[in-house]
């Protein structure tokens, strides 16, 4: 009852005339919870950088009205099994977390784990060749040893072919739609999507009635950019959708590997301009992959770890803090680490800098961090 009382505002917050993604953030951070945003005295609310007077007009003008909305959206929720992520619940994606424009509030139907160790994306062209095709299978497949999460977007094409490949290879798998969490699109993958409730999920920011029109596709693409580690473009053309992810992906600082084409193909000049111009990495074997993500030398680490105590007797209080934290997880997220050792980010670097030299972690792409030992 806690929990559905608190989605009650968190859906709410996100209804409010005005308020965007940022000056959520800033409201909750300065108020404490959704809850406490709905119930602070206008006075306080105007002391919150970036905060005036006509966004607390608002505030007090649409707080009925969204919490209306949000009871209606709870109501839904329930009904179709879909579970309201906040950004503040554990359940949301971390990579996803770390981007600027990052979505408040998301829908979830499935069972996958947003935050498995390894999340790679797979994006391209709805035309896809038979060429096309293979590859996108034969990455998925080489994927298996490795446990990765396979994020698509439920598209014809490269995305379909991704998802059908990880329910045969039995790796979860996630759909992030344009639509609102009731609404497949295109319906004839409904069959794959019925599955992949079972087998990982599907994932939107668009609520309850929302249709899938074309402008909801560039932002749905954020996402799927967002929440992993890599994305690897299989086939695209030189002006496309899959383009617009992978440069997405780029800005983000993320890593991004593209499947070389045949160069008389129009649905390879997309691919072979990434890696012409140096904004992605070329995908060959899965190797490729591995090494630049650094997973074997994660692997290795782990195994060592199982077979030796960690002693931390000869570091300090804070260094001792991020040890411990790595040690339960592995790998973390620097925001996460500095939230789950309790260090602000400002002292952080400075000590993960030292453990760097240590050599106890090592840092990752995507400003992740992995233990070594």
């Amino acid at each position: 009852m806690v929990e559905e009382h608190n989605n009650l505002y968190e859906v709410a917050i996100t209804r409010l005339p005005g308020v965007g993604t940022q000056i959520t953030r800033q409201l909750v951070s300065y108020c404490g919870s959704p809850q406490a945003v709905f119930e602070a005295p206008p006075g306080k609310l105007l002391k919150i950088p970036g905060v005036g007077p006509t966004l607390v007009k608002n505030l007090a003008s649409g707080a009925k009205a969204a919490l209306l909305q949000a009871e209606e959206w709870l109501k839904m929720a329930a009904d179709l099994d879909v579970q309201l992520l906040f950004y503040t619940s554990p359940k949301y994606p971390d990579r996803l977390k770390q981007i600027p424009d990052a979505p408040t509030l998301l829908y979830f139907r499935g069972n996958g784990n947003l935050n498995q160790r390894r999340i790679i994306s797979m994006v391209g062209t709805r035309q896809i060749s038979s060429y096309g095709q293979t590859i996108t299978e034969r990455i998925v497949e080489d994927l298996k040893p490795y446990n990765a999460m396979i994020v698509s977007g439920l598209a014809y094409g490269v995305d379909v072919v991704a998802h059908r490949a990880a329910l045969q290879a039995g790796l979860p798998t996630i759909g992030v739609m344009a639509s609102g969490p009731e609404t497949v699109y295109p319906a004839v993958h409904r069959k794959y999507a019925e599955r992949m409730l079972t087998q990982g999920g599907l994932l939107t920011e668009n609520p309850f009635g929302t249709r899938p029109d074309a402008p909801r596709f560039p932002a749905r693409n954020r996402i799927i950019a967002g929440m992993s580690d890599c994305t690897i473009v299989v086939e695209a053309a030189l002006k496309s959708g899959t383009l617009i992810t992978a440069n997405i992906a780029h800005s983000y600082d993320k890593e991004v590997m593209a499947v070389p084409g045949n160069i008389t193909s129009p649905v390879s000049e997309g691919t072979n301009h990434l890696i012409k111009s140096l904004k992605a990495s070329a995908y060959t074997c899965v190797q490729d992959l591995v090494e630049l993500l650094n997973w074997d030398l994660q692997d290795e680490a782990a195994a060592k770890a199982a077979h030796r105590p960690l002693d931390l007797a000869e570091f300090t209080d804070d260094e001792r803090k991020v040890l411990m934290v790595l040690h339960q997880s592995r790998e973390e997220q620097m925001d996460n680490l500095s939230w789950k050792a309790q260090i602000p980010i400002s002292n952080l670097a400075s000590v993960l800098l030292a453990l760097e030299f240590k050599g106890m972690v090592k840092a990752m792409p995507g400003k992740r961090f992995a233990i070594l030992v």
